[in-house]
């Protein structure tokens, strides 16, 4: 029960956030001796801290790797649970921990690539295996005699002369056993096999839909007329995207995975606006990759496996161990924002009206229009021009003398380039971490750029976890989808791209500075609503004076951003933060409404049911449509974040109130850095998070640091 299996099992099978597994296939796996040579995945690297190697590894070898390693998995289980000693900590707990090695190490590079670098094959054997994993989690979850010895440890814990950290790790694991159906009758446990299979096959059919939808709505454009308002760069890029997708002459423009589009804010052409805005927001509603009725079984199955295990609905089920610990908390935290909110978004949008007029336009303001025209009244209010800024945001640059600069400012590591390390694309690079006394931390690969087989979104994942237990140190990933510019030419980034950029190193850096004795605490292994905390709070330092200085400098000249520009700049940070907030809570309030479904309830139009959603929480502002609408709301379906996208909100308090206190001990430090380092970023979950961030901030933390950070806080106004 490794940390990183169940961790890669559930981004794999897409699952709502509990381990995926298989049935017994001890008699289907291969032999071993056999193929022991053939197989890379069938035996650790030989690489520094075990990164794979990329270089032999071929799309063959995973369904060998992964059979096998389920059949060793699942014997290694059966094992522990029918041993005649009594339970003890090693030989349950710690076995638990120490066993599914190959089957942890071939799901881990697997289900990257499936996610990263995808293919056919690679998403033929995903969904094989999707049951198959389900079925082996149940093996394991459902198991009588592996969960009696659990639960003998678990009653006893306080009375074995156990670390804290040990004692946690029984906690964690005795509720995790439950919440997967341990103290289900046999009947009961027959039912949820039966959901955890339908459910791992809808997820990942969701997710393979969804990767094909995103090819077939790519907007073709005929004219290069219609892309006014693109750079000459932009626009050579959407040709050559055609020329590959078999349009040449023509220009294509890609869909992002959310509603709001970025090329919306520069194109002149309203009906080419409409085009895009309407390709992206009326996805999965019909045709042969449609997902909407995917969206309303999986919220029915989800509810029907909630009552199961004793909770009114998912969403009560979901969050029971996370800090939220209750639906009602999630609905009175956006309750308390709403009116704010609102009313902020409510002026953004008559601000955009007059700028419509103002410009000639007679015309309502739709949502196709919201980016265009607020990037005038940006400029207007600002005097902030988008193009006279983009120079100043080179990719490497903002990566090298921004992201970087800022881990060595803070937490004293350094990150160098390490060529040598295979990668499994030429567009990736690894690197390797070392701490301030020069000792070697880490690996990571950076995968920042957008092409063919790549889910949307960007996202943190490790290939290695680190375990004091095993002696293993992190190899972690962050992927991203930056349009990359054409051969010979710089890559710029949009401002929001340099703070998801940030936004990702907090999560690397959240596995690379763990210091954990069990694989299963180590890391990013925390609740759904801390994880995004230190991933958050890493954001704001790309707006930090000292950084941006750093970062922000000509592309051609290496000038630093002039002064005036940077004020600029750093004062409309605020700016359209009413939108921004109500596009996120109405994703995130669709998504408890969906879970908050009870069993009985019938399939819901997936339309009305978003549309009463936004009615009844106050949130149905034509022009404002939610983030992620349900039929491509990647987070909440295929996704971990099933009734759990609220987290990035939840997380955000802690965050903006930590980086709050961190200004008020001198900011941009290596004290303060690395007492958040110590205290939060390399405990992982082997301290529960709200005792882990009162240690490091002394106190719990309040909602007026998220304001003053979204710019809503309307008593300082």
């Amino acid at each position: 029960m490794r940390k990183h299996f169940i961790a890669i099992a559930i981004g794999a099978t897409l699952t709502a956030g509990f381990m995926a597994g298989c049935s017994n296939t001890e008699s289907k796996a291969p032999n071993a001796m056999s193929v022991q040579t053939q197989n890379p995945l069938l035996q650790v690297s030989s690489l520094q801290y075990q990164a794979p190697d990329f270089s032999i590894i071929k799309d063959e070898h995973f369904t060998p790797a992964l059979e096998q390693g389920m059949a060793e998995h699942y014997q290694e289980i059966l094992v522990i649970a029918n041993n005649p000693a009594a339970a003890s900590f090693d030989n349950t707990i710690v076995a638990m921990e120490k066993s599914g090695a190959l089957l942890n190490r071939a799901s881990s590079v697997f289900y990257n690539l499936a996610g990263s670098n995808s293919n056919p094959e690679l998403r033929k054997i995903q969904g094989d295996m999707a049951p198959k994993m389900a079925a082996h989690s149940d093996n394991i979850n459902l198991n009588p005699a592996l969960f009696a010895r659990i639960e003998a440890i678990y009653n006893n814990r306080t009375n074995l002369g156990l670390t804290p950290e040990a004692v946690r790790l029984v906690e964690v694991y005795h509720q995790r056993f439950i919440m997967a159906g341990a103290k289900l009758t046999d009947e009961q446990k027959v039912k949820i096999r039966a959901l955890n299979e339908e459910q791992s096959t809808l997820t990942n059919e969701f997710s393979q839909r969804l990767l094909r939808l995103t090819k077939e709505i790519a907007v073709v454009v005929d004219s290069k007329n219609e892309l006014a308002g693109l750079t000459d760069s932009e626009i050579t890029s959407a040709a050559n995207d055609a020329k590959v997708a078999g349009h040449e002459g023509k220009y294509l423009i890609n869909i992002t995975n959310t509603t709001r589009q970025p090329v919306l804010a520069s194109l002149e052409n309203r009906e080419l606006r409409q085009r895009i805005w309407e390709a992206s927001a009326n996805r999965g509603l019909s045709g042969e990759n449609e997902t909407a009725s995917l969206v309303s079984r999986l919220a029915k199955l989800r509810a029907e496996r909630a009552t199961l295990l004793g909770y009114e609905n998912w969403a009560s089920y979901r969050l029971a161990p996370q800090m939220a610990k209750t639906p009602e908390a999630v609905y009175s935290m956006f309750g308390s924002m709403v009116p704010a909110v609102v009313a902020n978004t409510e002026k953004e949008a008559a601000d955009i009206q007059a700028m419509i007029a103002k410009t000639g336009g007679k015309f309502e303001l739709a949502p196709w229009d919201w980016a265009f025209y607020a990037e005038k009244v940006r400029q207007e209010k600002y005097a902030l021009d988008g193009d006279s800024v983009r120079p100043y945001f080179e990719f490497n640059r903002v990566l090298e003398d921004g992201v970087f600069y800022t881990l060595k400012e803070l937490y004293g590591v350094t990150l160098k380039p390490r060529p040598d390390l295979p990668v499994y694309h030429p567009d990736v690079k690894a690197y390797e971490m070392f701490d301030a006394d020069g000792s070697s931390m880490a690996i990571f690969y950076a995968d920042y750029f957008a092409r063919e087989g790549k889910r949307g979104g960007a996202w943190m994942s490790s290939f290695v976890g680190q375990s004091f237990l095993e002696g293993t140190k992190p190899v972690v990933v962050n992927v991203m989808n930056i349009k990359k510019a054409p051969e010979g030419e710089p890559t710029f980034v949009s401002y929001n791209e340099v703070t998801t950029m940030f936004h990702e190193m907090g999560h690397g850096t959240h596995g690379m500075f763990s210091k954990v004795t069990y694989p299963s605490l180590a890391g990013t292994s925390v609740s759904r609503d801390f994880v995004e905390f230190p991933s958050t709070f890493e954001e704001d330092w790309a707006a930090h004076p000292k950084v941006l200085a750093n970062y922000a400098k000509h592309y051609e000249t290496g000038k630093p951003i002039p002064d005036e520009l940077l004020q600029k700049l750093l004062k409309s940070g605020s700016f359209n933060q009413g939108f921004d907030t109500l596009e996120y809570m109405a994703a995130a309030l669709v998504d408890m409404e969906w879970h908050s479904l009870s069993p009985d309830a019938p399939l819901q139009d997936v339309p009305t049911f978003e549309a009463n959603a936004l009615k009844k929480h106050g949130l149905n502002i034509s022009a404002v449509p939610p983030r992620y609408k349900s039929a491509y709301f990647a987070h909440a379906f295929p996704g971990g974040y099933s009734a759990s996208y609220y987290a990035y909100m939840w997380s955000e308090i802690l965050a903006a109130d930590a980086f709050a206190y961190v200004q008020t001990q001198g900011g941009l430090n290596r004290e303060i850095g690395m007492k958040y380092r110590k205290t939060i970023r390399e405990v992982g979950n082997s301290i529960a998070p709200m005792e882990a961030y009162k240690n490091f901030r002394g106190q719990e933390p309040t909602t007026e640091g998220l304001l003053n950070r979204r710019g809503l806080n309307t008593a300082n106004k």
